[in-house]
């Protein structure tokens, strides 16, 4: 039974892992702005994940800021897919453990390893790369430059998410806590978005349903699909298995947009997930207290 577990729990991660790799595809969806597609898209997930807790939300002051930070995060990459290609958006979003090796020391009082130097001068190494190859104005990425640094914030967003995240853990949270920020971060989105989104254009069917599913699979599911994988599989592994993101969300984009990331992007990303490989897999070597990678938006 617990070999069952383990292996339904990995497919729930891998789910989890595909579902949210789509959303570089789903946001560059031509008929709506970075505001509207965050408005909608947080919109349907909030509500998607309310009913999924049954609406047991404890709305205290720590759950709204992560959710402030989260929403930030959110937003930001939303701006940084629209503008810039999907590859260097996502691959400037991973680099959140490189603002994490600078905060975790100040913020949460925890050790930094000579190793842990090592990997952050690899991921500032991505980070170069990823900026020295931003590329040209295109159809699917109208501000490459602006969208470049939008998510490098991003990055930075989501590290402040995992820490007020790491300290909502310390005090024994439960499911539904560490699922809360995730929905107040939508609600937040929703409000941030909403001045600059109105009016909503006149669009088709196919593009409200991108949306939709947007909302509803692409964050909502797979919440649901890390939230029960996470029970079952230790972080090391979940983290592993959600590397499937960055590596998938370039592939997805190309193939439904025909979006080229670019040579120099790729050779960022590819420093980035494999740096964090390899760190995942010295760590498991050194089992201490730590945050277990996980996707962002």
């Amino acid at each position: 039974m617990a070999n069952t577990e383990r292996n339904a729990a990995r497919l729930q991660a891998v789910a989890a892992a595909v579902l949210f790799s789509t959303g570089g595809a789903g946001i560059k969806v031509e008929a709506f702005s970075a505001a509207q597609v965050s408005c909608v898209r947080s919109g349907i997930a909030a509500v998607a994940l309310f009913l999924w807790l049954g609406g047991r939300v404890r709305w205290t002051p720590g759950t709204l800021a992560a959710g402030l930070v989260y929403a930030a995060t959110l937003s930001l990459f939303v701006g940084a897919t629209k503008l810039t290609t999907a590859a260097n958006a996502i691959f400037l979003q991973s680099t959140a453990p490189l603002y994490l090796l600078l905060l975790a020391p100040l913020v949460l009082r925890e050790r930094v390893y000579l190793r842990d130097v090592l990997y952050l001068a690899a991921i500032a190494a991505g980070l170069v790369f990823c900026f020295a190859g931003t590329p040209g104005a295109t159809a699917t990425a109208s501000n490459p430059a602006l969208g470049t640094w939008l998510g490098a914030a991003s990055g930075l967003a989501w590290a402040l998410t995992l820490v007020a995240l790491r300290i909502i853990g310390r005090g024994d949270a439960n499911t539904t806590d560490a699922v809360a920020p995730v929905v107040a971060g939508n609600v937040l989105a929703v409000l941030i978005a909403l001045p600059f989104a109105l009016p909503f254009p006149r669009a088709t069917a196919g593009e409200w349903l991108t949306l939709i599913y947007l909302g509803v699979f692409q964050i909502g599911l797979a919440y649901i699909c890390l939230a029960g994988a996470i029970r079952h599989l230790p972080a090391l592994e979940i983290s592993l298995l959600l590397l499937l993101e960055p590596v998938l969300n370039p592939v997805w984009t190309w193939i439904i947009r025909g979006e080229e990331p670019g040579r120099w992007t790729m050779i960022g990303g590819a420093v980035i997930v494999g740096a964090t490989i390899i760190k995942l897999l010295m760590d498991a070597r050194r089992p201490e207290p730590g945050m277990a990678g996980a996707p962002s938006a």
